[in-house]
């Protein structure tokens, strides 16, 4: 239960790339949202003298070696995880247990099964007015949350189609070495996963649909990697010329031809071997009246195809997603002043905060984070299948 004063603590396990964008999110969002003062209470990590340097850098109260010992504490309401995804389902199903609201990185688990029983412990905790979600934070960015509301009003009628790709290059280098994320028993998946569970929230999410049949496939390119973390244990770097090489046991690249319940189609294609493409995510929607497209390397930015102009001027119109009466905007700065990537974390974790302490229902929920996995799952059952057609 949040303390007399009526804020709240978090415990935040792991301190890598996410643990930085996480703290940041933390640090910021009572400084510009109406929301329960945030106590950053504990950092939690398996190297002490790691975690530590990292709690004074990111602004945390405590230290622990110990996710277990945290959860016995009655000063905690909050459990953040971010660590590889096969420690999600313990750790969430243990808090969950403990009484705590629980936040886990995306995807949800590394397995079907592992994220059925944590959607379980969720809705049995929800009984409790306990809130688990999900981060899949680009739901909180301005220009999506914007174009949710443009679908849902009907602006592009009824969607026919959808194509969805998200491209990284971090992996297009045969020395960039090992980490968690290229080891199947800890990672679960490799772009299917990581990059594959952002696009299919937002094909779900925007179309308001699910999927219920696809052809998928997955591809690993560079078989073997030289050992040795990258700087992070997360993205890029480069190997030891001379050292052993470690088989790489997940996929670069996955893809899928989805049907949606609507009776419209989706493609997606994600890869982490695209040279140029740092973060590329793109998506389109294509209804009966019109198109929204929107790409998150020029974020602040929507494109909107409205099927009604008169013949001789349609076309695209870009939408300056700076002002604010759009989503999440006002908070931040003076109209058309841009906003960047790292204010997603904070926006979702303002919109969790504002659910507890109003009771409202939270999301992304483990629920939408289950029907994702529900979908990565039969991308890969489709591609040891070779290419069948597979049910979600």
């Amino acid at each position: 239960m949040p303390a007399a004063d009526g804020s709240v603590g978090v415990a935040a396990i792991g301190y890598a790339f996410m643990g930085k964008a996480h703290s940041g999110a933390w640090r910021n969002v009572n400084a510009y949202f109406d929301v329960p003062r945030v106590r950053r209470q504990v950092l939690v990590g398996r190297n002490e003298a790691a975690v530590t340097a990292a709690a004074a850098k990111l602004g945390w109260d405590e230290v622990s070696t110990e996710w277990r010992a945290v959860l016995e504490r009655d000063d905690i309401d909050i459990v953040d995880i971010m660590t590889p995804g096969h420690l999600h389902a313990e750790i969430a199903i243990a808090a969950l247990a403990a009484g705590k609201h629980v936040i886990v990185e995306k995807p949800l688990a590394n397995s079907l099964e592992q994220a059925i029983a944590m959607a379980e412990a969720a809705a049995a905790a929800g009984a409790n007015g306990q809130r688990a979600i999900v981060n899949f934070n680009y739901r909180r960015v301005p220009a999506i949350a914007l174009a949710k509301q443009l679908i849902d009003e009907g602006r592009i009628g009824p969607i026919r189609h959808v194509r969805a790709s998200y491209l990284q290059d971090w992996l297009a280098d045969p020395s960039s070495p090992m980490s968690w994320r290229l080891r199947k028993e800890e990672a679960g998946s490799g772009a299917l996963g990581d990059l594959g569970s952002h696009l299919t929230d937002l094909v779900l999410h925007l179309t308001g649909e699910s999927i219920t049949e696809l052809t998928g496939g997955m591809r690993t390119f560079v078989t073997e990697r030289p050992s040795g973390e990258s700087g992070d244990g997360a993205i890029g770097g480069k190997g030891g010329a001379d050292g052993p090489m470690e088989a790489v046991t997940v996929d670069a690249a996955a893809w899928a031809t989805a049907q949606l319940s609507g009776g419209g189609i989706a493609q997606l294609e994600v890869t982490r071997m695209a040279r140029g493409r740092k973060n590329g995510l793109r998506i389109e929607l294509y209804g009966e009246l019109g198109s929204i497209t929107f790409d998150l390397e020029r974020l602040n930015e929507l494109e909107l195809f409205d099927g009604a102009g008169g013949e001789g001027v349609q076309g695209f119109t870009r939408i300056l997603v700076t002002e604010a009466g759009h989503p999440w905007v006002g908070a931040w700065w003076p109209d058309g002043h841009i906003i960047g990537w790292e204010h997603a974390f904070t926006h979702q974790f303002a919109q969790l905060l504002t659910d507890v302490r109003d009771g409202g229902e939270s999301s992304p929920s483990f629920a939408d984070g289950l029907a994702v996995q529900r979908v990565l799952d039969a991308i890969e059952r489709s591609a040891l299948a070779g290419g069948s057609p597979v049910r979600v």
